[in-house]
């Protein structure tokens, strides 16, 4: 299945177990704004480059619509309406005041100078200023995006509307950004995680992983899991996997990838193949990368007890199938990366009250969302009879759906 698929799936067998009309269906289903834009730079070496930009809006019957901005060579119309679609459960999951909205760049960051970011970032956001906002959609880093992204947009952007610094989230501390925003994502899976694990009787620490990813959100996991007594066995990356069955010195890992720019070479660690990762004998297996990796042809090999989706959909819904065929416990994306959504609008809230929080509020207010979007999740399980994902689907859309019918749309 393509992501699009995938996620309409797991939409429709949550609509079916809510009995919703085909009618509330159809307008919970197509996104509310599709945008489409041509980017042309001038490069550094004087030859004028073009590349395709997306902002797909997907719902705002529960407030402005917010979702991530990724610069990555596979960004397309599908990817991009289907992760849309995934933050507008994800925020309704949550609980937060917000709807679904996903944009990118289809473009390799890594081959673009900082002077090309900056200026492809700046005509997109021109492109697209008129249809994003505090009160209407909030972009956020993603993907091949990070804080000085997000930077750009916001600058680029009070051009048109004066000083805003809430049109973005993840912004730089300096510029209106919340303490705490960086290690979010990581840090929620962590705290989603402390609960699923207290249901089956575990600790973290009673636990060993194997992350696939080492980027900001793989990272954290790693750093995060590791402090609270976890054992991280194996990670991989874009430039390769290192194993080590006693436990990998995570802090060193840290501090040699900032190094080299990847995991490969690490001298603590024996290496293997990165595709071998996902089956590599573990606890607990962490997706921290890109979409779609678990699936039919590889589900039956895995040989964790527990899946952690710290990535967006990484799991195909014919693998959901075989997982549950083989008791294997899947916390899903849509809670359990929703971490850093939340702290994205605990900075919205700072940024339109202009007062700051530290960051043991942040952390305290995240730890307190998650538990609480957690419980909510496994009442629903328990009602429906259902796998976690299925109950994640079945609050957020009925929660939706409320607010839909509500309206009158």
């Amino acid at each position: 299945m393509n992501p699009s698929e995938a996620t309409n799936y797991h939409f429709r067998h949550a609509a079916s177990r809510l009995a919703l009309s085909e009618h509330v269906q159809r307008q919970l289903i197509a996104p509310f704004r599709e945008v489409k834009v041509e980017c042309n730079i001038l490069c550094d070496d004087g030859l004028l480059a073009t590349f395709t930009g997306y902002r797909v809006q997907h719902d705002n019957s529960r407030g402005p619509m917010k979702g991530g901005i990724r610069y990555h060579p596979q960004v397309d119309p599908d990817e991009v309406t289907a992760l849309a679609s995934l933050m507008t459960w994800k925020n309704a999951v949550m609980n937060l005041p917000y709807g679904g909205a996903k944009g990118g760049i289809n473009c390799d960051p890594r081959q673009l100078s900082t002077g090309e970011l900056q200026r492809l970032t700046r005509v997109f956001t021109r492109k697209i200023h008129e249809v994003i906002g505090p009160r209407l959609d909030i972009p956020a880093p993603d993907m091949g995006t990070n804080a000085q992204t997000m930077a750009w947009i916001m600058d680029e952007f009070s051009r048109f509307h004066g000083h805003t610094p809430a049109v973005v989230t993840g912004k730089p501390i300096e510029l209106g950004g919340s303490l705490g925003r960086e290690s979010a994502t990581g840090r929620g899976v962590l705290f989603a995680a402390e609960c699923l694990f207290a249901d089956h009787h575990k600790k973290v620490g009673d636990l060993t992983y194997a992350v696939q990813g080492f980027g900001n959100v793989g990272s954290w996991v790693c750093r995060l899991f590791h402090e609270a007594g976890g054992r991280i066995v194996a990670v991989s990356d874009v430039t390769g996997a290192i194993r080590n069955p006693k436990g990998l010195d995570i802090h060193a890992l840290w501090a040699y990838a900032q190094q080299t720019g990847g995991v490969a070479g690490f001298p603590l660690g024996e290496a293997f193949p990165a595709e071998e990762l996902l089956t590599e004998r573990c606890d607990v297996l962490v997706p921290a990368a890109l979409g779609g990796v678990l699936t039919q042809a590889n589900a039956a090999d895995v040989r964790a007890k527990f899946i952690l989706e710290a990535a967006n959909h990484p799991v195909e819904p014919y693998a959901d199938e075989i997982f549950r065929n083989n008791e294997v416990v899947v916390l899903p994306d849509i809670l359990a990366n929703a971490g850093g959504v939340t702290v994205s609008y605990f900075e919205w809230i700072q940024n339109l009250q202009e007062y700051y929080w530290d960051e043991e509020r942040v952390n305290t207010e995240l730890r307190t969302r998650m538990r609480k979007a957690y419980a909510d999740v496994t009442e629903i399980a328990k009602k429906y009879e259902c796998d976690l994902r299925t109950a994640a689907f079945i609050l957020a859309v009925s929660r939706v759906a409320r607010a839909t019918e509500l309206r009158g749309l």
